[in-house]
């Protein structure tokens, strides 16, 4: 290599003249750019994490949120004799229950297609008796709701209601 002088200068030396009069730094176009990226990134990190938040949306009756519906479910029910009676004398018909069992040391819980096959739902001013086993040592059972509704792109989901839409049953 050939320096300013015209002598010959050695490799390393050549080296070492180009890399300190190169400029380290970065151009303002370029730093903005990143700049960019690195808050787009952010955005869509927090964006997915914030997603997990929030459930989806489930309508029943014309648009009504399905857990407003949960509110205005009205049922009776008793257990005597191995025998499960439910009235539904409200106006939403119900599509399942989640029958929990608690006993001594725990609880178990099944929804009612489980235990009957022959469920189909209970729709206003209907009557559901039928025997269901429950498992021995059971000093309660909570019925909670669980209603069809429709989700926006109109396929049919399940929603269970919370536990205070329930009736707890002693036995």
């Amino acid at each position: 290599m050939i320096n300013k002088k015209g002598t010959r200068v050695p490799a390393q030396q050549f080296i070492k003249n180009i890399l300190s009069s190169q400029k380290r730094s970065v151009s303002p176009i370029i730093a903005t750019i990143l700049l960019i990226a690195l808050v787009i990134i952010i955005a869509l990190i927090v964006f997915q994490w914030t997603k997990g938040f929030t459930k989806e949306a489930i309508t029943k009756f014309d648009g009504t949120n399905i857990d407003l519906v949960c509110n205005d479910i009205q049922f009776d029910a008793s257990y005597s004799g191995g025998n499960l009676v439910i009235s539904n004398i409200g106006n939403v018909p119900v599509y399942d229950f989640d029958v929990r069992s608690e006993y001594p040391g725990g609880h178990e819980t099944a929804d009612l297609t489980t235990l009957d096959s022959q469920w189909s739902g209970i729709m206003p001013g209907g009557i559901y008796s039928k025997g269901i086993s429950i498992s021995s040592g059971t000093t309660t059972i909570t019925l909670i709701p669980i209603l069809l509704g429709v989700n926006k792109d109109g396929e049919q989901k399940t929603q269970a209601c919370d536990k205070r839409q329930g009736k707890e049953i002693f036995i």
